[in-house]
């Protein structure tokens, strides 16, 4: 049994603010170690529960965070950015699950560092009129390819989101989320068993069905004008809104590929403060 983890940071144990996760600040190495905590604690179950083979794809930022010489030895570890899939990478590689690890809400949801994709200039993402978070989207892509997802790990928001597009997956809520910015957190050591026995657990429904591949549509707010504008000049992708752009594809994958160029040109747009 082949196993992916897409492990992001906002959801790992203990994280409730910007510069837990924000690269070469010190409360980032400080958490990078508990995000690695998590992941080893995920792979521990999953090895338990039958995994062979555990693939772990860095989902956050600079995709640089996990600590490599402290990675649990029935892993590997896909690093670094400018993968195809981004935070998917590997789904297609012949995977029988997909873990979901250290997700967080949407935005324009309530939850812990709340976002999707973009930090705070993205007001909200739809996937065929409903309002998406990174695991919708993720989990779409996933069924595309026939692979299950078998657990989330984040913030109880994380987990509430969860159960709407994987409700037979196993959730763990490392926190209780009190704003956007706090949260009441279990200490790592019962945070890291908590995830160890569900992933254990989640293998019971590891295993390839057959895919699903049909049209999707894109739909992403913005906080300004501009960004729409500037999104709007990818080819395909249209105003629908003052704020709001959409686009339709003929799959899951090509919706996300060209969802990750809307992001990227509306974050090269941009300008310091004012957004």
């Amino acid at each position: 049994m082949r196993i992916m983890i897409s492990a992001d940071m906002e959801g790992a144990t203990g994280v409730t603010w910007t510069g837990d996760v924000v690269v070469g600040t010190e409360a980032w190495q400080r958490f990078r170690r508990l995000f690695t905590g998590d992941v080893n604690a995920c792979v521990e179950g999953l090895v338990a529960g039958g995994a062979t083979d555990v693939l772990v794809n860095e989902a956050h930022s600079s995709q640089r965070n996990l600590l490599l010489e402290d990675l649990h030895p029935g892993a590997r570890l896909l690093t670094g950015r400018h993968k195809p899939l981004s935070m998917m990478q590997g789904v297609d590689s012949g995977v029988d699950g997909v873990v979901f690890l250290g997700y967080h809400a949407a935005a324009g949801a309530t939850g812990v560092l709340a976002h999707t994709y973009l930090e705070n200039s993205v007001t909200g993402v739809w996937l065929d009129g409903e309002l998406a978070s990174e695991g919708l989207l993720n989990a779409a892509l996933a069924a595309e390819h026939g692979v299950p997802v078998l657990m989330v790990t984040g913030d109880d928001q994380t987990c509430v989101d969860a159960r709407a597009y994987a409700p037979d997956a196993r959730m763990v809520a490392v926190k209780e989320c009190v704003s956007r910015y706090a949260a009441v957190c279990l200490p790592p050591a019962v945070a890291f068993s908590h995830i160890t026995e569900a992933a254990s657990a989640a293998m019971s429904r590891a295993g390839r069905g057959e895919g699903v591949v049909g049209p999707h549509r894109i739909e992403v707010e913005f906080d300004a004008t501009h960004l729409a504008d500037a999104a709007a000049v990818v080819p395909t992708v249209e105003l629908v809104g003052v704020r709001r752009v959409g686009f339709d594809a003929v799959s899951m994958t090509e919706a996300m590929k060209a969802f990750k160029i809307v992001t990227h040109v509306a974050a090269g747009a941009i300008e310091g403060i004012y957004g």
